[in-house]
């Protein structure tokens, strides 16, 4: 079953499926004049410092801004949890895509061909699921346009250090995180409430 490094993974996987799909395409690279390349990037990588060293032009950018529960399958499977004594989080993923080149029309085409990219990819399975996530057999998460307003998005980049650029939102779901069996969870509730194991 997915383990707390799914929320690391869905990110892995979505820019290991982009930069594959950009190898794939050498129309891209002839019009670039080099490989784009998609690159996971925090907020701290949008400062003036970091920006020329971490996001190498040409570039797409995933960013990701927020996590939240996923509200459709959140009652569920609480009460999967309920029946076989483990948590299950179910957790949607808001990515925020950004195009980075010389000048706006290959900002465009790599912008172009990312969106390209995911609609005929838009689920995550098997082999392209990073394996770092503990992936349970099966599982796979759907990565979609998301639909928020130009005013929102704008808004996320008034708190990062960088002026507002061409980005388009998409949301990963559903990303379990599932909790530590019940022997582990046992041994952590004893170890914190000090308790000799063994006394009990």
């Amino acid at each position: 079953m997915a383990g707390y490094a799914a929320v690391a993974a869905a990110g892995k996987s979505l820019e290991r499926a982009l930069n594959a799909k950009f190898a794939e395409d050498p129309s891209l690279e002839v019009l670039l004049g080099r490989p784009a390349r998609a690159v996971l990037v925090r907020t701290e990588d949008f400062e003036a410092g970091n920006l020329a060293s971490l996001i190498q032009r040409p570039a797409l950018s995933i960013f990701l801004y927020r996590v939240d529960f996923n509200k459709t399958m959140r009652a569920a499977w609480s009460a999967v949890g309920y029946h076989d004594g483990r948590s299950h989080l179910p957790l949607d993923l808001h990515f925020l895509l950004t195009a980075w080149a010389d000048n706006a029309e290959f900002e465009h085409a790599i912008m172009g061909r990312a969106l390209q990219i995911l609609d005929s990819l838009p689920i995550l399975s098997g082999p392209l699921l990073q394996p770092s996530g503990e992936w349970a057999a099966g599982e796979a998460v759907q990565v979609v346009m998301e639909e928020i307003t130009t005013e929102a998005v704008m808004r996320t980049f008034d708190s990062l250090p960088v002026d507002y650029r061409l980005s388009v939102p998409y949301i990963a779901r559903v990303v379990r995180v599932d909790g530590r069996d019940t022997a582990n969870r046992r041994e952590v509730t004893t170890a914190v409430a000090g308790i000799v194991p063994g006394t009990v």
